[in-house]
């Protein structure tokens, strides 16, 4: 599913304009990743989690020439699955 399929079956489920879906989803994931870029954590209970994760400097390979490069440290977003979330798409 892509984001304007979501949009359409946000609307769907909404009763809403497929405008205001758009509108609203927007807003949302903008508001996601504005506090993720303020290293902030976005709990969404029964759905799950958003945070970042500081990854050190690490020494990688090149797997064409097999030569050691050096990978930096990174900052990267990660998402964790809340209880409900597992449950339903397990069964």
């Amino acid at each position: 599913m892509n984001k304007a399929e979501l949009i359409n079956a946000a609307a769907l489920k909404a009763d809403v304009s497929k405008k205001d879906a758009e509108a609203v989803i927007t807003a949302a994931l903008d508001a996601i990743t504005e506090a993720l870029a303020e290293s902030e954590k976005v709990q969404l209970v029964g759905f799950g989690s958003f945070e970042v994760k500081k990854r050190a400097a690490r020494l990688g390979r090149n797997p064409k020439t097999k030569e050691a490069i050096e990978i930096p440290a990174s900052v990267v977003p990660t998402f964790k699955a809340g209880k409900a979330l597992k449950d339903a798409v397990s069964k």
